[in-house]
């Protein structure tokens, strides 16, 4: 990859992974749900791994600059 559209690329994925699990983290501190209509539990593990993939998707690209 080029190094601009890597970085780039990077910071999305970690702001975006971080900020989502920062946000399932206070949901759940508050004992709010993660998403209506879902299991609270599978809600939870969904938002989860998917902020733990977008962060390590993120650190890969910018570990490749």
């Amino acid at each position: 990859m080029e190094r601009g559209p890597a970085i780039f690329t990077g910071v999305v994925f970690v702001l975006f992974g971080g900020g989502l699990l920062a946000w399932t983290a206070t949901q759940l501190r508050y004992r709010r749900p993660v998403a209506r209509g879902v299991s609270p539990v599978a809600s939870a593990t969904v938002a989860s791994v998917a902020a733990v993939i977008a962060l390590a998707v993120g650190g890969w690209c910018l570990t490749h600059v």
